[in-house]
């Protein structure tokens, strides 16, 4: 199977212009999300986000549970995903990409 190269470029580009939009924003992310929500044209917009990070959270979990995983092991995707949407299923893809377990090949 392929290690997940595009959705490692994808989360360190989009962290890195997360984190700088961050340091350079005038208002809290908390305050940022208050305003948004404040209009209906844009609170459309943060539902529409919040709804597929929620599906995002569901297939995580049932990737999870086929994989054997617990449901602890996904608090911090679902923590990521609560405060900056795309950037915890990225992060989910990455790190289950690179320590996939591949099937030992025997020979007869």
């Amino acid at each position: 199977m392929k290690k997940p190269y595009i959705a490692l470029v994808t989360l360190l580009l989009f962290s890195l212009y997360t984190a700088s939009t961050l340091f350079l924003a005038e208002q809290s992310l908390l305050a940022f999300g208050i305003e948004l929500m404040s209009s209906p044209d844009t609170a459309q917009v943060v539902i529409d986000l919040y709804l597929l990070a929620c599906m995002a959270c569901v297939w995580m979990y049932k990737d999870a549970r086929s994989k054997g995983r617990s449901l602890a092991s996904l608090l911090p995707y679902f923590l990521i995903t609560a405060c900056f949407a795309s950037i915890g299923p990225l992060l989910y893809i990455v790190v289950s990409g690179f320590t996939r377990k591949t099937p030992a090949i025997t020979t007869p």
